[in-house]
């Protein structure tokens, strides 16, 4: 057990233990241990927390924008200074390599709470050419309380992905981490309290998704719903939301396509897809989890690919020479592992991994490189982890057609020389995201969602704030004349 986490449900700037009592175990999915036992909340918790938001947010709401992103500021400054204990939390809660939350999860929240700090008094309004003798202004209002739930595998970036700009556009928010992953949110909690944050403007709810996160996404108090996770869970979010036609924001699966042409620098190009797919275990919805291969350069790449893939440090997450660690659940593990079995009955060829580590107990899989063809599951179907599709095109046309043939559209990658080409498959994948000689780059300035079965809405930028805004218009009569059927 550690000791010092928090474990218990914010409501209200309060810490307080579920209504029911109950509690739900946190796993370390390394070794097996126990982390903690978290308040659970259930609907009657969620009910509170939309009650202390509601009564919230007219003063959040009035404060003036600097004075709310100031606050985003100093909580950025406080996730900064506290780096150490976050990235060693959010290691042991999800098996990520301890070297990637250094370098990645705790620097990419910092910068998003800062980007957002930034633009809480920079959003604009605007004045609509209308008839002769009105003036129309547009202005943006927040939403009102925003409902946040937020995945497992990238738990802290993505609190940040969703606090940042609900909090900047005067929104409060009721955020549910998911119960595999919960601690880094509680502890994003806590600092958010320490530099005064108003009590109510942030709760945070553990809960399991079909109570906690049901009650959310049908709460009538809530007025917009931002989910991240899969596409199955949106389509429920989205059910469940119509009671009171609340704004709905889906970020979910993908099956990323990533191009390699045969003018490409290959090095560069082996090295990215290694990356794009091995990253976080491959459980991120943004991986180039089908690589596509011209014929001509295929087998060169695969031999540098696979030695590659057999080099991996597997290991401690602690352990900042680990490049990959555990997945983050014995049940996906199980999942994923599933899939080597979908693939080989498919007629695919495991090229490496498709196993565990042999005499480990934590929910390791191998990296795993398996040859495929589009129509199989494994190029259908996202995996969620160590394990990329390897398919191979004759010509431009052909990697088109297979790189849209399936029913998501998050993110895509090429890798060329060519820069025609580069900007026409760009502008014809289709991807809300595309990576050119390059893949998985982020910036809170940079819109972040897909198209199709991935998604609608944006993470991230001016896109996000409108997401957490929306438009009044405004009429005045400066010097018009009433229609005479109005004048007496």
């Amino acid at each position: 057990m550690l000791e010092g986490v928090q474990t218990k449900l914010l409501i209200g700037g309060a810490w307080v233990d579920g209504q029911a009592g109950a509690t739900i175990l946190v796993e370390n999915p390394y070794d097996g241990s126990i982390l903690a036992h978290v308040a659970e909340a259930r609907e009657a918790d969620v009910d509170l927390a939309v009650e202390a938001a509601t009564a919230a947010f007219p003063a959040w709401r009035a404060m003036a924008a600097h004075d709310r992103g100031r606050l985003l500021l100093k909580l950025a400054d406080r996730i900064e200074a506290d780096t150490q204990n976050l990235a060693r939390l959010e290691a042991m809660d999800t098996g990520h390599p301890i070297r990637d939350c250094l370098a990645l999860d705790v620097p990419r929240t910092v910068l998003c709470f800062r980007y957002f700090g930034g633009m809480a008094d920079k959003m604009e309004g605007s004045v609509v050419p209308v008839d002769a003798g009105f003036l129309n202004y547009v202005e943006r209002e927040p939403i009102g309380v925003v409902g946040a739930i937020v995945p497992w595998n990238f738990p802290l970036m993505f609190t940040s992905w969703k606090l940042g700009p609900a909090l900047a556009a005067g929104n409060t928010v009721v955020i549910k981490p998911s119960e595999i992953t919960p601690l880094s949110t509680l502890r994003i909690g806590e600092l958010a309290q320490e530099v005064g944050f108003p009590p109510g403007v942030l709760n945070i709810v553990t809960g399991y998704g079909h109570t906690a996160g049901q009650r959310i996404a049908e709460h009538p108090g809530i007025g917009k719903v931002a989910f991240t996770g899969s596409t199955n869970t949106g389509r429920r979010i989205v059910e469940a939301s119509a009671g009171n036609l609340k704004k709905v924001q889906l970020e979910l699966g993908g099956k990323g396509p990533n191009i390699v042409f045969p003018d490409a620098d290959l090095a560069a190009a082996v090295g990215g897809a290694a990356f794009a797919i091995f990253h976080n275990q491959g459980q991120a919805c943004i991986a180039g989890s089908r690589l596509m291969l011209h014929e001509d350069i295929a087998e060169a790449f695969l031999e540098r690919f696979v030695a590659l893939a057999k080099s991996v440090r597997l290991g401690d997450p602690l352990d900042p020479n680990t490049e990959m660690g555990p997945l983050t659940s014995r049940l996906h593990q199980q999942r994923v592992l599933d899939f080597v079995g979908v693939a080989r009955d498919e007629g695919g060829e495991v090229l490496c991994g498709g196993d565990t580590l042999a005499g480990d107990a934590g929910c390791f899989v191998q990296p795993t490189i398996v040859r495929a063809q589009p129509h199989h599951r494994v190029a259908q179907e996202e995996v969620f982890g160590p394990f990329v599709t390897v398919l191979t095109f004759r010509d431009d046309e052909e990697a088109l057609s297979i790189a849209n043939g399936t029913a998501y559209g998050l993110g895509a990658g090429l890798w060329t020389r060519d820069i025609t080409r580069a900007h026409r498959f760009a502008r014809q994948v289709h991807a809300g995201m595309v990576w050119i000689n390059c893949y998985k780059r982020v910036h809170p300035g940079s819109p972040f969602g897909g198209v199709g079965q991935s998604g609608y809405g944006r993470e991230m930028g001016f896109e996000a704030m409108r997401e957490y805004t929306q438009p009044k218009s405004v009429w005045v009569n400066v010097d018009a004349a009433l229609p005479p059927f109005y004048r007496r």
